[in-house]
C-alpha cells in the first residue's frame, strides 16, 4: 500500500493520497450510499414533476440535471475522503463554466426563455397566436425555439428569448371571440334604416351567438359619411366565416334597402366673379380620393 502511495505521489507531483484499506472501504461505502441517495432523490423529483402539467416538457431535462449534480457531489466527497483537494477542482470548473456560458450566451438565453414559456404556459400546441410580428398555429415548443405554422402554410421558428419578452396574443385560449366591423353610410340614409339593414344580415348568420346579443351602434360622424359599428360574438372556429359573411351580406343588404355606402369626397362651391353680395353663382360637387384634393 505504501508503494502504491509513492507511485501516486510521483504521478501527482508529490500529492500523497490516503489509500489505506479503511479509506478505500470508506470510499466504496460512500459511493454505494451516494448511488442509493441519487436514485431516491431522482424518483422523488420525478413524482413531483409528474404532478405539474407545466413541467411535463422539462421533466427529462430537469431529471438529468439533478442526477448529474448529485453524482458530482458524491464524487467530490469521495475525492475529499482520500485526500484530494477539491477546492482547486471546483475553482477550475467554475472558470470553465463561465467560459462556456459566455460562449453559449445566446443559446442559454433561448433555453431560459423556453423554460419561462413552458412554466408560464401563455399558449399551448395547437393555439393560434400572434407574437413578435408572427401569427400562426403553434406546432411545437422546444427549449430553444417555438415553431409556428402560418395561414399560408409556412413554418416559422422563433427564438424563445424573443418570444418570452414579446407581447403575446392568444386567440384560442377563449372559446368565443368577438367580431368587430365598421361600415359607413350616407348622411341621407336614416339611421334606423341602416341599422335594420345590418341587423338583417346579422340575424341571417346562424354561427353568431345570441348571448351576448349582437349590437349595432352609430359610432362616429365623419367628413363624408356616418360610421356604424357591429359587434357580434361567435365561436373561435367560426370567426373568419362570420367575419366575411357579414362583410359580403351588408353590401347586398344596403343595396336592397337603398343605403348608399359613401366614399371620401369633398363639396366645392365655386364663386362667380360677378355675383352680388358675395353669393355663389354656381354650385358644383367634386368627388376626390382619400387625399382630399378637389378635382378641377
Amino acid at each position: 500500500m505504501e508503494r502504491l502511495q509513492e507511485v501516486f505521489a510521483g504521478l501527482t507531483g508529490g500529492l500523497r493520497l490516503d489509500l489505506s484499506l479503511n479509506s478505500v472501504l470508506r470510499v466504496l461505502v460512500l459511493i454505494l450510499a451516494g448511488a442509493v441517495l441519487v436514485r431516491v432523490l431522482t424518483r422523488l423529483a420525478d413524482k413531483m414533476l409528474a404532478r405539474s402539467k407545466g413541467m411535463a416538457s422539462l421533466r427529462v431535462y430537469i431529471l438529468s440535471v439533478i442526477r448529474i449534480g448529485l453524482w458530482f457531489l458524491v464524487i467530490l466527497m469521495a475525492a475529499e475522503s482520500v485526500g484530494i483537494p477539491t477546492a482547486s477542482v471546483i475553482a477550475l470548473l467554475s472558470v470553465a463554466g463561465l467560459a462556456v456560458s459566455l460562449a453559449l450566451q445566446n443559446t442559454l438565453s433561448n433555453v431560459a426563455g423556453g423554460i419561462t414559456l413552458l412554466v408560464t404556459r401563455p399558449f399551448q400546441v395547437g393555439d393560434y397566436v400572434e407574437a413578435d410580428g408572427v401569427g400562426g398555429t403553434v406546432s411545437a415548443i422546444d427549449l430553444s425555439y417555438t415553431t409556428f405554422i402560418t395561414i399560408d402554410n409556412k413554418m416559422v421558428y422563433v427564438p424563445n428569448s424573443q418570444l418570452s419578452a414579446a407581447k403575446i396574443v392568444n386567440y384560442t385560449s377563449q372559446s368565443r371571440r368577438r367580431v368587430d366591423l365598421n361600415f359607413t353610410a350616407s348622411y341621407d340614409a336614416p339611421t334606423q334604416t341602416v341599422k335594420e339593414a345590418i341587423r338583417e344580415v346579422v340575424d341571417s348568420i346562424p354561427q353568431i351567438l345570441q348571448d351576448p346579443e349582437p349590437v349595432i351602434w352609430l359610432s362616429a360622424y365623419q367628413a363624408s359619411s356616418i360610421q356604424y359599428v357591429v359587434r357580434a360574438w361567435t365561436a373561435n372556429a367560426d370567426y373568419w366565416n362570420v367575419y366575411y359573411a357579414i362583410q359580403e351580406g351588408v353590401r347586398e343588404s344596403f343595396a336592397r334597402h337603398g343605403v348608399e355606402m359613401t366614399y371620401e369626397h369633398l363639396n366645392v362651391h365655386l364663386m362667380g366673379q360677378g355675383s352680388a353680395a358675395g353669393r355663389p353663382s354656381s354650385f358644383q360637387t367634386a368627388d376626390t380620393e382619400d387625399d382630399g384634393e378637389a378635382l378641377k
